[in-house]
């Protein structure tokens, strides 16, 4: 493993949030030889990897306003890392999915980025300004539900991962990943 290793953990429910993550780690790989795709189902067989990364962000549907009972079960999980301050001073970013356009996205990031801070880990936004938030905007515009905290996407209940989330949105998870190892590899 290198210096420079991003980690991706996730969960996904119906495999939306998965095809997120999988562009937040194309997007990594664009700054960083070394990127890791975790699913919080195997991080029991991972967590020497979370502990060698630089950067940890992580990745949950929303649901009932909230990150998904699996992704908490990984949250509480680390508890034994926290308690060492195993995380500390790792960056961290996160991203979301839901099926409605806002779904109280914004709590899940809100839930993550504490998270990431009662590990003592440094928080990265997205970086983007909002898209389609004027008339000349489109859904096609990168950050199109116009989130600063994190990636935030929206995929119809009724359509498979295959054909949502929208290109938009996969293409705004791969900015936030990219943006997050960018900034790993400045620091030492």
């Amino acid at each position: 493993m290198s210096n420079n290793t991003i980690a991706v953990v996730y969960h996904s429910g119906f495999g939306h949030t998965k095809v997120l993550a999988e562009e937040v780690a194309n997007g990594a790989k664009e700054a960083s030889e070394d990127v890791r795709l975790i699913s919080v189902d195997d991080v029991d067989d991972h967590w020497d990897d979370l502990a060698e990364a630089k950067a940890i962000i992580f990745g949950s549907p929303t649901y009932m306003g909230s990150v998904s009972a699996d992704f908490k079960g990984f949250m509480d999980k680390s508890s034994k890392v926290w308690s060492e301050h195993g995380w500390k001073d790792k960056l961290a970013a996160g991203f979301t999915n839901s099926a409605s356009y806002s779904g109280d996205k914004l709590n899940t990031l809100v839930q993550m980025s504490i998270f990431a801070a009662q590990h003592g880990m440094a928080w990265v936004g997205l970086g983007l300004m909002p898209g389609n938030n004027t008339s000349e905007g489109s859904p096609e515009d990168l950050n199109r539900i116009g989130s600063y905290l994190g990636a935030m996407a929206q995929s119809n209940a009724d359509q498979s991962s295959d054909i949502v989330p929208p290109q938009s949105d996969k293409d705004t998870a791969k900015v936030l990943g990219k943006r997050v190892a960018e900034f790993a590899a400045r620091i030492n």
